[in-house]
Order: C-alpha cells, then sequence, then structure tokens
C-alpha cells in the first residue's frame, strides 16, 4: 500500500460520507433524533437544541464500507473494525435509550462498562495470543520496547476503554472530536506504513481520516448533525485499535494529548470538587472552560486543531 492508494482510500470513505449526509439527516429529523442540550452546560449550547445526533452511524458506514473493499482482509482488520463497531454499538444503544426512551442517563452505567470489558477484553487477547512479540509494546523517543507479560490484557484493557471514553469526552463542541480524529488519525496512516509497516491498519487508519473529513462538512460550526456517543466512541474504538494493532499504545497520550487533557480535567474537577466543594476549571471537559472565559466556540475548536497537529508532529519524533 502506497500514499497514492492511501490518498484515494480516504477520498473514497469522504465522498461515502458526502453521499449519505444528505441521505441520512432528514432521516434523522423524520426520527426526532435531536440532541437535548444539558441546562448547566454552556448557555450558548441551547440555540443547539434539536440539532439531529447519532450521525457518527454515518462515518461507521463509511469506514467500514471503504475498509473492505480497500484492505486485505486479514485477522487485524477484523478485529479492528469489531472494535470501532463495537463501542459504536454501545453509543447508540446509549443514544437511542436517551433519545427514545426519555431516560436522562441513556444506559446504566454497570450496563455500558460491561459491554466496554467485553469488547476490550476481546481486542487485548486476541492481540496478545497473536505473536509472541504481541506483548511488547513500543516505548516512545526510544528504540527499545516494554515487555508487559502476562499483564498485557488487563493493562491493555484499561487502556482501550480508557481510550474510547476520553475520545468520548472531547465530543463536546462543533467540528472538535472529528477534527482531532482527522489529525490523529493521519498520523496513524504514516506510523503504520513507515514504522510498523501494516498496511492494513494504514488503510483502516486512512478511511477514518476520509470518514472524519466527509463528516465535518455537515459538522463545522453551525452544526447541521452531531456524532452523538455513537459516532465518539466509535471514533474512539477505531484510533485505540490503530495503537493497539501496531504496539503503540504509549502513543496515544501524546499524539492524542488532547483526548486525554479533556479526560484529566474531568477528573481533576470531580474529584476537587467532592473534596473541596469547590471548582478549578469553570466548566469541564475542558473545552467548556475555555467557551467560560469568553472564548467563541470556533476559536476553541481551531485553537485545539493547532494543538493537535503540534501532538501529532511531536508524536513523529516520539514514533519514528
Amino acid at each position: 500500500m502506497d500514499i497514492k492508494n492511501l490518498t484515494i482510500t480516504m477520498l473514497m470513505a469522504f465522498i461515502i460520507v458526502v453521499i449519505i449526509g444528505p441521505i441520512f439527516l432528514p432521516m434523522l429529523h423524520r426520527l426526532k433524533f435531536g440532541q437535548t442540550v444539558r441546562d448547566d452546560g454552556p448557555q450558548t449550547h441551547l440555540a443547539k437544541n434539536g440539532t439531529p445526533t447519532m450521525g457518527g452511524i454515518m462515518f461507521m458506514i463509511a469506514i467500514t464500507i471503504t475498509v473492505l473493499f480497500r484492505a486485505k482482509l486479514d485477522s487485524d482488520i477484523f478485529v479492528g473494525l469489531v472494535c470501532m463497531l463495537g463501542f459504536g454499538l454501545v453509543g447508540f444503544l446509549d443514544d437511542f435509550i436517551i433519545i427514545k426512551m426519555r431516560r436522562s442517563l441513556g444506559l446504566k452505567p454497570w450496563q455500558k462498562i460491561a459491554m466496554q470489558f467485553v469488547i476490550s477484553g476481546y481486542v487485548a487477547f486476541y492481540q496478545y495470543t497473536s505473536s509472541p512479540a504481541a506483548s511488547k509494546i513500543m516505548i516512545p523517543f526510544t528504540d527499545k520496547f516494554l515487555d508487559l507479560g502476562i499483564l498485557y490484557v488487563p493493562i491493555m484493557m484499561f487502556i482501550i476503554i480508557g481510550t474510547v471514553n476520553a475520545v468520548n469526552l472531547t465530543d463536546g463542541l462543533d467540528g472538535l472530536a472529528s477534527g482531532i480524529t482527522a489529525v490523529v488519525s493521519t498520523f496513524f496512516v504514516a506510523f503504520a506504513l513507515f514504522v510498523a509497516k501494516d498496511a492494513g491498519v494504514a488503510t483502516f487508519a486512512a478511511a477514518t481520516v476520509g470518514g472524519c473529513i466527509g463528516f465535518l462538512v455537515f459538522n463545522v460550526n453551525p452544526a447541521k448533525v452531531f456524532m452523538g456517543d455513537t459516532g465518539s466512541m466509535a471514533l474512539g474504538g477505531a484510533v485505540v485499535a490503530f495503537a493497539v494493532l501496531t504496539n503503540s499504545v504509549l502513543l496515544i497520550p501524546i499524539v492524542g494529548g488532547i483526548y486525554f487533557a479533556e479526560a484529566l480535567s474531568v477528573i481533576i474537577q470531580v474529584t476537587y470538587f467532592k473534596k473541596t466543594g469547590k471548582r478549578i476549571f469553570k466548566m469541564a471537559p475542558l473545552h467548556h472552560h475555555f467557551e467560560q472565559c469568553g472564548w467563541p466556540e470556533t476559536k476553541v475548536v481551531f485553537i485545539f486543531w493547532i494543538v493537535a497537529i503540534i501532538l501529532a508532529w511531536i508524536g513523529v519524533v516520539a514514533g519514528f
């Protein structure tokens, strides 16, 4: 797989999303799959009430079709798709329950974590048993590897679940999660192609880049559709699949630094509030803090995109 073919893969996924969009959006309107914005969120977001959600289905379809047509269908690709679609299904059930069954919290926490546990366990166990060297993960900025041995599966499950939920928390502004994931996926295209020498993962990542950029056509401010938990959890599943399948999960906190800054801001906010009754951030996740500081939504998204690009280049130094 060369750069030309990977570019074709990106374009294919992009075009599929752009074609699906005008068909899918009216369907979401008819089904009344509209977003309900929290009253305790930024007041500027109240105007978004009723905007169709669950739009992540669009790029999930595009990525899956593109990968099936463009990649050699081996067990790695199958597991990668299971990771993306499995976590996407968890998000879909959460969205569906909230919207159609009028339950504010969607899936119960134990239901959500149980499903995430099963998917992450499957992916981690597959990788652990795929080769004798599978438990060795690369250490960024070095040419050394860390052999996790028998601890590989539980540690990897923790990383997978943490990453997916971090990506989920990043989805809060128009174009934020899709734009950042396009950048992160572009990094993994290059890493899989030039370092890991894994054409399948490179193709999968390229399809994800195309799908995310295609979705941005409908998701940039003012968004015509939101991806919902359906899309954000699917993207989290895709990103972590790239890293697990190339034994490079320690690169995710670097390249996906925005994801983890968002998750860390929530952890810090909740922990500090429970201990002191006070808040460190004006609002969490982090993107809402900057909104509350007076930044327009478009500025927050643009700055976060730029930071994501810088982190991706740092990832190049760390991983190449």
